[in-house]
């Protein structure tokens, strides 16, 4: 398959061109890592408090563009306003979390006889980041702010949809202070720039977030170089609500709206306790026909579109438009809209049920008791999120203990805050991002032991 030497950007709510950039080649890739070891020796030689410094810097010119990025994330990615504001100020935050790590990125003294033994922290050098098009701003962050807080330069490819506001941080982080070379942006076509990126020999670590099968094969080109690699991949989370749950709250279905449900935390299995299942069903069903859908710059929108042609297609495949189940509304003419809908006729080893759909769909399916609670949310190959709901503090912490997922929230829908680690079981992925020791993920541990005793005589 041939490839174009540039990107078209498309609104996803007009399919209109929002602007062309020229795709990065393999050669585009060595020149930047190239330029990016060189960054990365002085950056890793400056003193903490200085790189520290720098990276505040970096998250107050952040703070002062946040308006112009969410309009940019907007236009590119097909976001509420509201939720792209909150995404440029999660890349602020995170900037000044990992900020405050630099200079406590610690090592330790081990009691050992004849000396001393302490080891320190240093870091990797290059870090290739592929960031998604779901969150193009806070998930490249996610990756960039801890590894240019341990002493790394970082070379960000942003997904082919989306990487405008990527190329819009790279320049704020010259504007900060930044030494050129230390964080570059690299659009292209995954098979060209993102392979080379993954592959070259000068790069230490490949931070990926993306599918499951896109991931396998990173993973794959990584082991044959033993390099490291953070992998956020697919979910299909449960919410799980028992009886005696505050319904109207549990089964909000923005859980699995957001984001127009291009979501891997969007709890879209709901598992629902039988005595309770008509009852949340009808919930849903006037909750699905409130849900307004439409133009994501319009402050009163509460769902906006899927990215491109391509991912509704997916979504349409997947979800036959006679499947039986609960529908919203969504516009017509250009746009790449689907209804809000919840499947209530599915086996719970369909593959609607089982597979990540990636879109604002999920499935309702009855339970019995806890066991089989348990059961149907581990059916699946992932385990990145989930919810669970019920007032018996018992059975949560039992719960929580048995669901195989890495992130899990009681009575509550929340996944992802940057002070606390995230992550997936199974082929939701491999490592942890975020939280106190994301720094540590960027670094090498060396130990070093000096004898006391004096030379050998």
């Amino acid at each position: 398959m041939s490839y174009e030497h540039e990107l078209t950007v498309l609104n996803p709510a007009t399919e209109e061109v929002v602007a062309t950039v020229p795709a990065a080649t393999a050669a585009d890739v060595d020149a930047a890592v190239t330029r990016a070891t060189k960054a990365q020796a002085r950056w890793s030689a400056l003193a903490p408090a200085d790189r520290a410094r720098l990276l505040r810097r970096f998250a107050d010119v952040v703070d002062g563009h946040v308006e112009e990025l969410a309009r940019l994330e907007v236009r590119e990615a097909g976001h509420l306003l509201g939720n792209a504001r909150w995404e440029a100020g999660n890349v602020r935050d995170l900037l000044a979390y990992a900020a405050g790590g630099v200079e406590r990125l610690n090592g330790r003294q081990i009691p050992v006889a004849g000396g001393l033994d302490v080891t320190i922290l240093e870091p990797l050098g290059v870090v290739g980041v592929i960031a998604p098009w779901n969150f193009p701003l806070p998930i490249a962050a996610w990756g960039t702010a801890p590894a240019l807080a341990a002493g790394n330069a970082v070379v960000l490819k942003p997904a082919e949809t989306t990487p405008l506001t990527a190329l819009r941080l790279a320049e704020l982080a010259l504007e900060a202070g930044l030494p050129e070379g230390l964080f570059q942006v690299l659009p292209g076509h995954g098979p060209v720039a993102g392979t080379a990126l993954v592959e070259h020999p000068g790069v230490a670590k490949i931070v990926f977030t993306g599918s499951t099968r896109t991931g396998r094969d990173v993973m794959e080109r990584c082991a044959r170089q033993i390099k490291p690699v953070t992998l956020e991949l697919g979910g299909k989370s449960p919410n799980i609500v028992f009886a005696d749950a505050d319904l109207r709250t549990a089964v909000d279905p923005f859980s699995f709206l957001d984001n127009s449900g291009q979501d891997c935390c969007a709890r879209t299995r709901i598992l629902v306790q039988e005595s309770v299942y008509d009852e949340v069903r009808e919930l849903l069903a006037d909750a699905l026909s409130a849900v307004v859908v439409g133009d994501p710059a319009d402050e009163k929108t509460q769902m906006g579109p899927l990215i491109s042609r391509q991912q509704l297609d997916r979504v349409r495949a997947l979800v036959p438009e006679d499947a039986p189940g609960l529908r919203g509304s969504a516009p017509d003419g250009p746009g790449f809209w689907f209804a809000p809908t919840v499947l209530t006729d599915e086996a719970p080893d369909s593959e609607a049920a089982r597979e990540e759909i990636f879109g604002p769909v999920a499935v309702l399916l009855p339970f019995t008791d806890e066991q089989d609670a348990i059961r149907l949310a581990n059916d699946t190959p992932y385990g990145l999120s989930g919810s669970l709901w019920t007032r018996d503090i018992g059975r949560a912490l039992r719960l929580s203990r048995a669901v195989k997922a890495g992130n899990l929230s009681v009575n509550s829908h929340s996944s992802v805050r940057y002070w606390t680690p995230f992550g997936g079981y199974k082929q939701s992925g491999l490592g942890r991002e975020l939280g106190p020791d994301a720094l540590t993920a960027f670094t090498e541990t060396k130990n070093v032991f000096i004898s006391t005793e004096g030379p050998a005589q």
